[in-house]
């Protein structure tokens, strides 16, 4: 029985991923557009030319682990931003649920409301049954220079600002 439902889960998996896997660092950054928790529209691409850029993902607003990743990243935006680190989280979730998201816990970066999943699909990330999954990646001058694949909801910003450290280092 546990070999079937593996699986079946591996089948979602892939066929839910219509891209051969995440973007690779050293890639030019995908570019697509959303709507934030307030319904305007954000241009990646505009974000992208502020200055270097965290993109996460994370499956549904307002559970556990994704609430602590938010809080984590809220947690660390002073530091974030004294980096010069910009942040947007990306779900699959409505407007509404990304604004009560944002509002409950005092989130000071955009969220995106990717309902029909063109920043999932546009980055590569796996969605399962509509939630994508837990992945980061960090922009700087248009490319991926550093992705984590596997997030880390309580190291999320420590993990960003080392990857964005390491980008700076090498260039």
């Amino acid at each position: 029985m546990k070999r079937w439902l593996l699986f079946l889960l591996a089948m979602f998996s892939f066929l839910s991923s219509s891209h051969g896997g995440p973007v690779e660092t050293g890639t030019e950054a995908p570019v697509a557009t959303a709507p934030d928790s307030e319904g305007r529209t954000v241009d990646l691409a505009t974000l992208y030319e502020a200055g270097p850029t965290l993109v996460y993902f994370y499956p549904k607003a307002g559970t556990p682990g994704c609430t602590t990743q938010a809080c984590n990243l809220r947690d660390a935006f002073e530091d974030l931003t004294e980096a010069g680190l910009q942040v947007v989280g990306v779900s699959r979730d409505s407007v509404e649920a990304q604004a009560r998201f944002r509002e409950r816990n005092r989130l000071p970066f955009p969220l995106l409301a990717d309902k029909d999943g063109r920043v999932v699909e546009a980055f590569g990330v796996p969605s399962v049954l509509g939630f994508a999954s837990r992945q980061s990646f960090l922009i700087v001058d248009g490319k991926v220079v550093w992705r984590d694949l596997s997030a880390s909801p309580r190291k999320q910003a420590a993990e960003a600002l080392a990857a964005l450290r390491e980008a700076r280092s090498a260039s």
